[in-house]
């Protein structure tokens, strides 16, 4: 096998919601494997620290406020940062309460931050790569959640089922100028957010429930990350990788 089909030299990445939690961790990955790193996010303190971490462990990058809701915000950055090769879509919020408890306010903060957001970053980005004629990675962090049903997450679910539409529409149009867009989904993740959660009845019936019987852990995405962003990837577009520990194969 040709393992340098794996290395991100000379490539530049865009990684939003990279302030902390999973767009920290991509960021990290992708500068660890050679890329320079655009970390984006609206707490541009935070990313300065999150930036200062990755190089002191060798990697590239720098910094740029975006606010994924804002279309405005969006064009701003796109328009300075100049053609791309690899984005990772990430930028994401959810609001947790029985769906006849959540209003519009809710339901327009998570589609407008979830979904509207990521498809115009992903063809501003798109319309960058297809002008600069080298072709690039888009990879859009999707869930299980826009696979498969729980209770609570109502706007959350439909935003991340959105996104796996938007994924393998957007990924058919732009094939043709060398431009590829797939998704990861993740399971549910071993994070110091749910850590709690986890040592409930209801966290320990929950992870029952899943076949590898674990949590997945941040670690778990960096191999379907790699893939996706790097040319070992380049005869795929339009896919979705799961990465859950089979939960979404469950039984009923």
């Amino acid at each position: 096998m040709n393992h340098a089909i794996f290395s991100l030299d000379d490539r530049r990445a865009l990684v939003t919601g990279a302030s902390s939690g999973l767009g920290y961790h991509f960021a990290k990955v992708l500068a660890s494997a050679g890329a320079h790193v655009v970390l984006a996010a609206r707490r541009e303190h935070l990313l300065e620290k999150r930036a200062d971490d990755i190089r002191a462990g060798g990697g590239s990058c720098s910094v740029i406020g975006l606010d994924i809701a804002d279309g405005t915000s969006i064009a701003t950055v796109t328009e300075s940062l100049g053609a791309i090769d690899i984005l990772v879509n990430n930028a994401g919020i959810v609001r947790e309460a029985p769906a006849l408890d959540q209003g519009e306010a809710d339901w327009d903060a998570v589609i407008d931050t979830n979904l509207k957001g990521m498809f115009l970053l992903a063809t501003a980005v798109a319309r960058g790569m297809r002008d600069a004629g080298k072709g690039g990675s888009i990879i859009n962090i999707a869930s299980i959640l826009g696979l498969r049903q729980a209770s609570g997450v109502l706007p959350y679910a439909v935003s991340k089922a959105g996104v796996i539409q938007l994924t393998k529409s957007l990924a058919l149009e732009i094939a043709r100028f060398g431009i590829r867009v797939n998704a990861i989904a993740p399971g549910y993740l071993d994070t110091e957010l749910n850590s709690e959660f986890w040592q409930t009845d209801a966290g320990k019936a929950m992870l029952r429930r899943i076949p590898q019987r674990r949590l997945g852990q941040l670690d778990d995405l960096d191999g379907p990350l790699l893939l996706l962003a790097s040319d070992a990837s380049a005869y795929m577009t339009g896919s979705v990788l799961t990465v859950d520990g089979g939960h979404v194969v469950s039984t009923l």
